[in-house]
C-alpha cells in the first residue's frame, strides 16, 4: 500500500465535501447561468468602461454569428493576441459559442513565436490590437492557416485615455483586416445555434512556456475550466464578496481561470487594466475596490513598492492569493505587514489549469522547520498529489521527488504531440518537473524546479532555498541562484541580487549572511548585484537567463 493511499485529510477544507460536484456540463453552459443570475450586472470593467452580462451576451451571440457566416466551424480555433481588455473576453464566449476552441498568445510574443503558435494551433482567426498585427503579425499571418483577422484597439471600451499607458496610441486600421465591433455590428441581435459542448471538448489551447524544448499546447478541457472555477469560488472565495482585479495576464493560466472562468462563474464583475503598471494598478485599486486578486509575488511586491501606496490600497480585499511564481516566508511575512492581509498560496501549473494544490482560505501555509519552505498549500478536492522517484514509485511522506497530480483539472494532453503527453501525461497523471515533498497533514512543499538542481561537489542544492535565504536580508529584494561551472566543484552556487532602493550592501556581506545560515556545500561562493532580475510576464524569475549569461 502506497503511503498515500489513505488520507482522510484529501480534498477536504473545512465542512465541504472531499467528492466534489462539477456543476456544469461546459464552460458556456457556466457563463450562461451567470447571465440568467445577474444579467444586467457589471461583468467587465475597464477604467471608466463598464460591459453587462447582457451586454457580454449579446457582443458575442453577434461575434459568434459573424464567425460562422465567415466559414469558422465546431473544433476551429481563435487566437487572441492581446493585452488585460474586454475584448479577450468577448471572444473567448464567442468562440465557444461558434463551437471552437479559443488559443491565448502572449501580447509579448514576436515574429518567430507568434509564427510557431498560429501554425502549430492551426487557427483560422486571429484577433490582435492593431499595433501588434502592424508590428508583428501582418508580417507571419500570411504564412499560416489564418484566414479571417480581426482587430481591435486597447481605447476601446473606456473613453479616459490614460497617459501612462495610452501616450500616443492611435487607431490604425489595416488593409486585409476587419475591425472586431464594426465586424460583430454587423450581425447584433443575431443568435448562432445551439452548439454541443461537451465536458472533454477543448475550451482553450494554453501554451506552456517552452523552457524545455518548444511550447507545447495544453488543452484545456471545459471539464478542467469548470471544476477549477469551482475551486477558486469555493476554497479561495474568489468573487464571493465583490470585484475580482485582473492582475495576472489573462493569455496565462492564472488570468484564464483566476480571473475569467470563476469571474463567469460566481457571477462577479472582472476589473481589467490593460497591462501591469504598479501605479496605473493602485490608482484602479482605490477606484473599483476589488476584494478578490491571484498573481505572482514579484507582482504584488512591485505594488508595495511603488510610490504612493498606502495600507488603504488594499484595504478592500478580504482574499489575496499568490500563484505562478515561488512566496518566500519573508515576502509573506512582508506583505502581510505592509497590508495587514493574509496572502494566500496556490499551486499550479498550464496542464492543471491553475491549481492542484491551494491554502485554505483564512489558514496561514505552514513553513517547514528543515528547509524553510512555505507550504503551497493541501491538494483541491478530487485531487491526488503524489512525490515519487524517478522511476514513478511513490516515496515515503516528507521525502523529497517529483511532484505528480491527478484530477478533474488535469488536460487531456498537448495540442498535435502524442509523444510528449506520454512522456509527462502517463496514464494522465501529470509528472510536474517541480521536486517538493509532502507531510504527514497533506501540506506540500516546493522544493524547487527538477532541472534547476545544482550539483556541487556531490551534493545537492536547490536554489530556491538559497533565495531564500538571501530573502531575509533587509537589502535584498529579490534573488536568483544557478549553477555556474566550477574547475574544483563541477558546479558552484552563484546568487543574482536586487537591492531595495535606498539600500546598500556588498557581495561579501551577502556571502556571509548565507554563510552563517546554511551548510557549508549550500552557500553562494558568487553574488552579483544587477538592478532587475529577468522575468517572465507573470513574474517568473527566469533562471534560465542567468545561467546563459555565464561564459
Amino acid at each position: 500500500m502506497s503511503a498515500y493511499d489513505d488520507r482522510p485529510w484529501l480534498g477536504r477544507y473545512g465542512d465541504q465535501p472531499a467528492d466534489y460536484e462539477i456543476e456544469f456540463p461546459d464552460a458556456l453552459a457556466m457563463f450562461r447561468a451567470g447571465v440568467e443570475r445577474d444579467p444586467d450586472g457589471v461583468a467587465l470593467q475597464y477604467f471608466d468602461g463598464s460591459v453587462s452580462r447582457r451586454e457580454l451576451d449579446e457582443l458575442s451571440d453577434a461575434l459568434a454569428v459573424g464567425l460562422l457566416a465567415s466559414g469558422f466551424s465546431a473544433g476551429d480555433r481563435l487566437a487572441v493576441y492581446v493585452q488585460n481588455v474586454p475584448q479577450f473576453v468577448i471572444a473567448m464566449v464567442a468562440t465557444w459559442k461558434a463551437g471552437g476552441v479559443m488559443v491565448s498568445i502572449n501580447p509579448m510574443s514576436r515574429t518567430r513565436e507568434l509564427s510557431y503558435l498560429l501554425k502549430d494551433s492551426g487557427a483560422t482567426v486571429l484577433l490582435s490590437l492593431e499595433s501588434l498585427y502592424g508590428d508583428v503579425a501582418r508580417e507571419v499571418v500570411p504564412d499560416t492557416d489564418v484566414r479571417l483577422v480581426l482587430t481591435t484597439s486597447e481605447l476601446d471600451f473606456q473613453t479616459r485615455d490614460d497617459e501612462r499607458l495610452f501616450a500616443g496610441t492611435v487607431r490604425q486600421r489595416h488593409e486585409g483586416t476587419e475591425d472586431l465591433l464594426e465586424f460583430a455590428g454587423r450581425y447584433r441581435g443575431q443568435f448562432p445555434p445551439p452548439v454541443d459542448l461537451g465536458p472533454d471538448d477543448v475550451a482553450f489551447l494554453t501554451y506552456t512556456s517552452g523552457t524545455t524544448g518548444v511550447p507545447k499546447g495544453a488543452m484545456n478541457t471545459h471539464r478542467n475550466v469548470v471544476f477549477t472555477a469551482q475551486a477558486y469560488r469555493d476554497w479561495v472565495h474568489a468573487g464571493r464578496d465583490g470585484p475580482i482585479f485582473g492582475v495576472a495576464p489573462l493569455f496565462h493560466i492564472t488570468g484564464l481561470i483566476g480571473h475569467i472562468a470563476v469571474s463567469l462563474l460566481v457571477p462577479a464583475p472582472l476589473v481589467l487594466a490593460y497591462r501591469f503598471e504598479p501605479q496605473v494598478v493602485l490608482d484602479a485599486l482605490l477606484e473599483h475596490r476589488p476584494t478578490f486578486t491571484i498573481g505572482a509575488i514579484t507582482a504584488l511586491n512591485a505594488l508595495l513598492d511603488a510610490p504612493g501606496f498606502t495600507r488603504d490600497h488594499f484595504s478592500s480585499f478580504t482574499s489575496v492569493y499568490s500563484g505562478g511564481a515561488a512566496i518566500s516566508p519573508t515576502a509573506e511575512k512582508a506583505f502581510r505587514d505592509a497590508t495587514g492581509i493574509q496572502v494566500h498560496v496556490a499551486y499550479g501549473l498550464t496542464e492543471t489549469t491553475s491549481p492542484m494544490t491551494l491554502t485554505p482560505f483564512g489558514s496561514p501555509s505552514p513553513v517547514d522547520p528543515t528547509s524553510g519552505a512555505l507550504s503551497v498549500g493541501t491538494p483541491t478536492p478530487n485531487t491526488v498529489v503524489r512525490i515519487q522517484d524517478d522511476d514513478g514509485q511513490d516515496l515515503p511522506l516528507g521525502e523529497v521527488g517529483e511532484i505528480v497530480a491527478e484530477g478533474p483539472q488535469v488536460v487531456a494532453g498537448y495540442w498535435g504531440k502524442p509523444e510528449e503527453t506520454a512522456a509527462n501525461l502517463p496514464g494522465g497523471a501529470l509528472r510536474s518537473g517541480d521536486v517538493g515533498f509532502m507531510d504527514p497533514d497533506g501540506w506540500v512543499y516546493i522544493v524547487d524546479r527538477k532541472k534547476d538542481m545544482i550539483n556541487a561537489s556531490g551534493y545537492k542544492v536547490w536554489p530556491r532555498e538559497v533565495e531564500d535565504v538571501l530573502a531575509e536580508h533587509p537589502a535584498v529584494r529579490e534573488a536568483a541562484v544557478v549553477g555556474v561551472p566550477d574547475a574544483k566543484r563541477g558546479e558552484t552556487v552563484k546568487a543574482y541580487v536586487s537591492l531595495r532602493a535606498g539600500t546598500e550592501v556588498t557581495p561579501e556581506e551577502l556571502i556571509a549572511h548565507c554563510k552563517e545560515r546554511m551548510a557549508a556545500y549550500k552557500y553562494p561562493r558568487q553574488v552579483e548585484i544587477i538592478d532587475e532580475l529577468p522575468k517572465t510576464v507573470t513574474g517568473k524569475i527566469l533562471r534560465r537567463e542567468l545561467r546563459d549569461q555565464v561564459p
